[in-house]
Formats: structure tokens, C-alpha cells, sequence
């Protein structure tokens, strides 16, 4: 019996490719609804037929509503977090050392992928979300906090805490500011002001007894 191009090492490859490919048509379709109409008011029946889907498969790869949103969210803090690493990266292949420009890097990086993704930005910030979504962001920005103490050679003293815990809020909130700029030039402005007001703030504002 001839054996099906489906079958075997290849087989699994093409459905990996399908699952994959389902994935991805049904997370950029609930990003259309939900940035459009926000999550309480988004259908599950939108989403799956701007993905050509269907509602067995959404609930197969992942769960329901609030799980794409979930994912949305995981895929646009990843983001964040490659293009913050990679700015870092480079800065240090360029010889830069001074933990404070690494930080600048890092940040400017951050604010600009919050323009790139605005629409994503601005959803996540406006307060319509799926129960436990704030526990979780609260958390992620917890991380954030930990990142800025090891970039900035912080020890985990509260008055270093707290100075790490500004300058992370400080880029938080500014990347919702850049999100909701008008334009491409509006939202270069509005980041060349908070790195500076972040430039500010480690040189002239340091954690007392440093």
C-alpha cells in the first residue's frame, strides 16, 4: 500500500505547519476584534471567521476567549523582551559598559516596539481584559523590576528596590504615551523625553548611600 506523503517524519512536519499556520490566523484575527472592539465586547464567532477557522478549533489550540488574549499578551511582553535584549547586545558589542546606557538601550528599544505594536499597547492598558489579567501583569512587571536591578548592578536593598521600581513605571507608563501618540513623529518625541527624563533620574537621583 503506497504510503501517504502525510505519513511518516514529513507527515508530522506538515501537520505541525497546519497547527502552526491555524495558531497564527486565529491570534492575528483576535487582535483585529479585540483592539476594534475590545475583549468584553469581542465574539468568539468574529474571531474564528475573520480566521476562516472554527469555533472547535479555537477551543482546541486554546481554550477560549480569554486564553487568545492571554497569548496576544505573552507574544507582545516576548517582544518586548528580544528587542530590550538585543539593544543591550549591541550597545555592549559597541563597547558600551556604563550600566546606565545599557539601561537607555534597553528602554528605547521597549518604547519603540510600543509604537510598532500600538494597537496591542492600548488594549492591554485600557482596563478590558479577562478575569486575572492584572494579577498577571502585575507580576510581569515584577520582572521587569528585577531586569532594571541586575542591568543597573542594584543589590536588593528597598531604597534600590524602589529606585528600580520608578525608572521601570516611569518606561511602563511613557510606552502607553507613545502608543497613543499621533503620529510616527509624536511618538519619536514623546520616547526622546522619557529616556531623557530617565537619563535625569539616574544621574541626578540615586538610592540614598550610594
Amino acid at each position: 500500500m503506497p504510503r501517504s506523503p502525510r505519513d511518516g517524519p514529513a507527515g508530522g512536519a506538515w501537520k505541525w505547519s497546519r497547527t502552526a499556520h491555524t495558531q497564527r490566523a486565529l491570534l492575528d484575527a483576535a487582535r483585529q476584534v479585540f483592539t476594534e472592539r475590545g475583549f468584553a465586547e469581542a465574539s468568539i464567532a468574529d474571531i474564528v471567521q475573520r480566521a476562516g477557522s472554527s469555533v472547535g478549533s479555537l477551543y482546541h489550540h486554546f481554550g477560549g476567549k480569554s486564553e487568545l488574549f492571554i497569548a496576544l499578551w505573552h507574544e507582545h511582553q516576548l517582544a518586548h523582551e528580544e528587542a530590550a535584549g538585543q539593544a543591550v547586545a549591541e550597545a555592549r558589542k559597541q563597547g558600551v559598559t556604563d550600566p546606565g546606557q545599557l539601561f537607555e538601550a534597553g528602554a528605547r528599544a521597549f518604547l519603540q516596539g510600543s509604537w510598532q505594536r500600538r494597537d496591542l499597547a492600548l488594549l492591554f492598558a485600557s482596563g478590558d481584559a479577562p478575569p486575572g489579567f492584572e494579577v498577571l501583569r502585575r507580576q510581569r512587571d515584577r520582572e521587569w523590576i528585577g531586569q532594571s536591578d541586575s542591568l543597573l548592578h542594584l543589590t536588593d536593598v528597598p531604597a534600590d528596590r524602589v529606585y528600580a521600581a520608578i525608572l521601570t513605571s516611569l518606561i511602563g507608563e511613557g510606552s502607553y504615551e507613545v502608543a497613543g501618540a499621533r503620529n510616527r513623529r509624536q511618538a519619536e518625541s514623546v520616547i526622546d523625553a522619557v529616556i531623557e527624563y530617565a537619563r535625569r533620574l539616574m544621574a541626578g537621583a540615586r538610592p540614598p548611600g550610594d
